[in-house]
């Protein structure tokens, strides 16, 4: 590692010029703001943390826009959807008034009836309308409809609004609106994507009617084949008016040369002298370039295993430090473990593929109308892999495999044919590398 110069009396890092061990050097660079780091919460931005660069993405995502397309870019949890559509928004400033939305701002009674959500919608609008680029005329309509105390406002009004924003705007209007699952078991929000449809259908009819010139909605949810509760029955059924959507089939997965430029980008200021395509390789491997798990990997190594497990930064970033990242993952308690553990609990009809797959080693043709696999894989658990289904990486496979052959209401039976059927990192009854 290159040495520092010396630093002035009143720094507030290094006690000699001689000190070459690389946690005091990061901890300099860090207090001087000149490092980023991993980041494994909300939004990622590039100017402060190490990222695969998506610009290739975002640009494709681009070419739906322009041709004016509406579409759902729905993913799994801590899937990058939230970072995608914040570079999204960049990519599109200059050329587009953009109204970025997100639902998790509207309380759950603001979904209870059209009135209530005229009111929050336009809340959230108005909030937004400085950096929309929306003029004070519609923004005052939407004032009168948030404070109206009698004959308060419906949807036809709020679209009446939209709409002559869109006409009058000089720049096409974009939405996008992230978190769309809040909203997905409210009937008012089925007639929100009717209103939206039917906007849609009249540009195709008429050229000359101005409407959103593009809608993004982002969630784990397929909005295209929302199935809801309508009516005074239970029964569910198919009810989206969604179906104008285009298909968004964009690969989010982070690449072995992405992950590896992130490296590079990392070891120009550490200088560990870590094999970035090495580690990248690895790293995709036990990942499949699950955003969430690239970056948490990258993190444990670099804030804990190199303090920890290992006597420098150097040392932690080799493929025994990856694998130890590994297993601590596995074991940690996160987010994205805490969302999935929670969707199996809720939906015990996976378990019969997820053990077919893990604990009897058998292969599953893949069904794309078997309503289990259609949500396992929205929900991130499986993949389509050849037309058979896989679970979706590595560090999925091992974490159920783990869960369910600890489950202790398990027979010694199954316990039996999961040890008889085990995965191929499995070695010794152990977790091979890993545990």
């Amino acid at each position: 590692m290159k040495r520092l110069k010396p630093m002035n009396a009143g720094s507030r890092v290094l006690k000699s010029e001689w000190e070459q061990d690389d946690k005091v050097v990061k901890t300099a660079l860090l207090e001087e703001n000149k490092l980023k780091v991993f980041n494994t919460t909300a939004v990622c931005n590039p100017s402060k943390h190490y990222m695969v660069d998506i610009s290739d993405k975002v640009r494709e995502i681009r070419k739906l826009v322009d041709a004016g397309k509406y579409f759902t870019i729905n993913r799994a949890r801590q899937y990058g959807k939230t970072t995608t559509i914040s570079a999204l928004e960049r990519e599109l400033a200059d050329d587009y008034c953009i109204l970025s939305l997100d639902f998790q701002g509207i309380s759950e009674a603001g979904f209870k009836t059209e009135e209530a959500f005229v009111k929050a919608f336009s809340r959230a609008v108005v909030k937004k309308a400085k950096t929309a680029g929306m003029p004070s005329d519609p923004v005052e309509r939407l004032n009168d409809f948030i404070n109206r105390k009698e004959y308060e406002a419906v949807l036809d009004e709020l679209f009446s609004v939209l709409t002559d924003w869109c006409e009058k705007s000089d720049k096409p209007v974009v939405m996008i609106i992230d978190e769309v699952d809040t909203a997905t078991n409210n009937q008012v929000f089925l007639d929100f994507l009717a209103q939206l449809r039917l906007q849609y259908l009249e540009r195709e009819k008429n050229d000359d009617y101005k409407t959103f010139q593009s809608v993004v909605l982002a969630g784990v949810t397929d909005i295209k084949h929302l199935k809801n509760k309508i009516g005074n029955g239970d029964a569910e059924k198919e009810n989206s008016p969604w179906n104008i959507a285009a298909d968004f089939n964009l690969d989010m997965s982070l690449s072995e040369a992405g992950i590896m430029e992130m490296l590079d980008e990392y070891e120009a200021d550490h200088n560990t002298g870590m094999n970035t395509k090495e580690i990248a390789g690895i790293i995709r491997d036990y990942t499949s370039g699950y955003p969430f798990l690239v970056s948490r990997i990258c993190q444990l190594i670099d804030e804990q295993l190199s303090k920890v497990r290992f006597r420098s930064l150097s040392e932690a970033w080799t493929g025994e430090g990856v694998e130890e990242a590994v297993k601590s993952l596995l074991t940690e308690k996160n987010t994205l473990f805490d969302s999935l553990m929670g969707k199996l609990h809720d939906n015990r009809s996976f378990d019969s593929q997820l053990k077919g797959l893990l604990l009897r080693g058998e292969s599953i043709e893949y069904l794309p109308d078997n309503k289990a696999q259609e949500q396992l894989m929205m929900y991130g658990f499986i993949v389509n892999d050849n037309n058979t289904v896989a679970v979706a990486n590595k560090i999925f496979e091992m974490r159920l495999y783990k869960y369910y052959v600890g489950e202790s209401r398990f027979s010694e039976e199954l316990r039996g044919n999961a040890l008889d059927n085990k995965p191929a990192f499995i070695k010794g009854n152990q977790l091979e590398g890993v545990v």
